[in-house]
């Protein structure tokens, strides 16, 4: 039986669908908005995956390039690896999912999304999570859920819910928001330096229109939905919890104060292994247990001394900030290099200028685009104390860098302005806490190292929060053991002027919108406190760029002398580039960006570019080459490829017998340009340019 079910979100139609297709998965959801359709699968295993700790939930997100009527490039003409925007929608259905589901559930769950049609107006990953938490609930998966989630826009100071790409492109606000009529769940977005308050009053716009999104879903549901699996927490023997808290609870209550990462984590293994020895044999078979009681005591310990002492692991306060410390300019050859430090978590960032030969070309479902901007993040294992082999980047490292790309991206240069491709590359070389972050402060000092005339550098920090009911302790600049035992992990980027980049995660189902503005607010100081760190260190990009990098200038011509710089068979370009090594690039808008580190090169180089394009002037005087000498007077090339009539009659002020008199071909000869015809010819005169000589009485 086909159940469909729809809703009116934005002035266009969201419909769910479900008994037509896929029909041997769990629960599946045809989600269409527009005419942008996701086809999206959840499948449960019947029994628990043994030994897990944690959610094995997969999610895979799909862009069919038949969706937008393409074929994929390349070789072998199939859709390959995931790409950037495949893997963070497939992050943005995880992170909100996730802590929906009840604690020490580890059935495996696959949520599998597939964009079967794209109208390249509406973004299909929004369909793509109310897809899931729509196959959730149609599979009967014990989830609180189902969830809504819109994105919100803002044009000329109105907001609009899911708007097209044309209108975010325009917009200052890009805000994805999920959660349920009174609760936010997830956060994820960036903006053009908006006010605080501005932020809190998208998430409000946001959740209005989430429970129109749940009813929906909850009306298929309703029709169709397996019977909600029964489920009930393995939960650590009481004897063995009661012992662990005997003889280890002040052991672990000391431990967890230990302010420095590896010591205190060197104690709390010391302490599990004690417990390890002194338990097994009584309850043998029973190591999950005796590790569980030992992982719950730690976290209720480390709650307790944040929620009833109002202090944290390392000492602090709870609005406190660790130490922080930035250096710039430490890697002679770079172009711009950026070490920040705040506590145990420390960042290096790199920034490297290029050419227009090395922007990132991007093929999506919306079309073919370039970027001459790019963030990327490494997280090595030595970063932890850990030992695993080096691969290519995980979904950790892929979403970590989007998010500080886009915090930077505002106050990145117009190519207009600034004709360079930019990368930045953050190599995280301690972690405890907000690497995301540390990679934006680094990136931004970097950036200005390197002499990119950014508008202004860009701050981040990571808020958390212990909840208990109604009582709640919000933290600022979490660590990873208060992000590992808290309920939430809220990164917010920006200048001083406003905020840039926002992303939200929790572990609990839902916050009020009134505790997300709190978090916000309380999260200025410490913004506005590294900001004044990093002026210290450096208040303005520098002045010049470094002198290892390739200089840049870039003209724009008419569309129609592209031909004259490029010539026959490239004939002409290429003789510019052997002999000046510049590299140059034409635009099909008629913007030329010639580039070298060798400043003479460069000024030739522009020199002969300019001499192509330029039109003879008239009234102006050319140093000019002798090409074809006839009866009537010599074609002079006055400009590459322009040459001009020197009739006989303007030679000498006397008259002359022959022309070849005076001249021979290959001769340079200044001439001044007298005129020009109105089929474009050019006369010229050398007599012009001389003394009459005195007549003799």
């Amino acid at each position: 039986m086909i159940i469909k079910e729809s809703v009116e979100i934005g002035g266009r139609t969201l419909s769910i669908e479900t008994g037509r297709m896929a029909k041997q998965a769990d629960g599946a959801a045809l989600v269409q908005y527009g005419d942008t359709i996701v086809l999206v699968t959840s499948v449960i295993s019947k029994d628990p995956l043994e030994g897990a700790s944690f959610l094995p939930l997969l999610v895979e997100y799909r862009e069919k390039t038949y969706a937008a009527g393409k074929i994929p490039g390349g070789f072998f003409k199939r859709e390959g690896r995931p790409t950037e925007k495949e893997i963070l929608s497939a992050r943005l259905i995880d992170r909100s999912l996730r802590p929906l589901f009840p604690k020490g559930f580890n059935h495996e769950v696959q949520i599998i999304a597939n964009v079967l049609s794209s109208d390249q107006q509406n973004d299909s990953d929004i369909l793509a999570l109310i897809g899931a938490s729509a196959s959730l609930a149609i599979a009967g998966a014990p989830f609180e859920g189902p969830i809504g989630v819109v994105r919100v826009g803002r044009q000329d100071g109105n907001l609009i819910v899911n708007p097209t790409f044309a209108q975010r492109d325009e917009g200052d606000v890009d805000l994805v928001v999920a959660g349920f009529k009174d609760r936010v769940v997830m956060i994820e977005g960036g903006a053009k330096e908006i006010l605080d308050e501005d932020l809190v009053r998208a998430v409000e716009f946001g959740l209005e229109f989430l429970p129109k999104i749940i009813e929906v879903q909850r009306r298929v549901a309703d029709t169709c939905a397996k019977e909600r699996m029964e489920f009930e927490a393995k939960e650590p023997l009481e004897e063995i919890v009661s012992e662990i808290q005997t003889s280890f609870g002040e052991k672990i209550a000391q431990a967890v104060r230990i302010g420095e990462k590896e010591k205190r984590q060197a104690e709390l293994d010391g302490i599990k292994q004690e417990a390890l020895d002194a338990l097994l044999e009584k309850y043998p078979e029973q190591e999950a247990d005796i590790v569980m009681a030992l992982i719950d005591l730690e976290r209720k310990e480390v709650r307790k001394l944040i929620a009833q002492e109002h202090t944290r692991v390392d000492g602090r306060g709870l609005r406190d900030l660790r130490p922080v410390s930035c250096e710039v300019g430490i890697l002679p050859r770079t172009h711009g290099s950026a070490l920040f430090t705040r506590g145990q978590t420390q960042a290096l960032a790199v920034t490297t200028l290029g050419t227009a030969i090395d922007e990132q070309r991007v093929e999506e479902l919306e079309g073919e685009t370039t970027k001459s901007y790019m963030l990327h993040y490494n997280f090595p294992p030595f970063s932890v104390g850990e030992i695993r082999p080096l691969r290519s980047p995980a979904r950790r490292e892929i979403g970590h860098g989007a998010l500080a790309e886009r915090a930077i991206q505002p106050v990145i240069p117009a190519s207009g302005i600034f004709p360079y491709t930019i990368r930045v590359v953050s190599d995280i070389l301690e972690s405890n806490g907000s690497s995301s972050m540390a990679t934006v402060c680094s990136g931004s000092l970097s950036l200005m190292d390197a002499g990119v005339p950014i508008r202004a550098a860009v701050a981040g920090v990571a808020m958390g929060l212990v909840m208990d009911g109604d009582t709640y302790r919000i933290l600022t600049d979490i660590l990873g053991i208060e992000d590992h035992h808290g309920d939430m992990d809220f990164k917010i980027a920006g200048t001083r002027k406003g905020i840039t980049a926002v992303q939200m995660d929790l572990k609990i189902t839902g916050i009020p919108v009134d505790v997300v503005r709190e978090i916000v607010f309380q999260s200025i100081e410490a913004r506005q406190t590294i900001h004044d760190i990093m002026d210290n260190t450096i208040s303005a990009p520098r002045s010049e760029i470094s002198m290892y990098a390739p200089r840049i200038v870039a003209i724009r011509i008419d569309r129609d002398k592209i031909r004259d710089i490029i010539g026959p068979g490239g004939k002409t370009i290429r003789k510019i580039i052997d002999e000046t090594g510049v590299v140059i690039d034409i635009g099909d808008d008629g913007e030329v960006k010639i580039a070298s580190p060798d400043g003479r090169a460069l000024d030739k180089a522009l020199g002969m570019v300019n001499a192509l394009i330029e039109e003879p002037e008239v009234g102006k005087v050319y140093n000019g080459t002798v090409k074809r000498i006839v009866d009537f007077g010599a074609f002079v090339e006055i400009l590459p490829g322009k040459e001009g009539l020197l009739h006989i009659s303007e030679i000498e002020h006397h008259r002359i017998n022959s022309v070849r008199d005076v001249l021979k071909e290959g001769e340079q000869v200044l001439v001044k340009v007298i005129g020009t015809e109105r089929d474009g010819k050019i006369r010229l005169s050398r007599k012009a340019l001389l003394k009459p000589k005195a007549r003799k009485r």
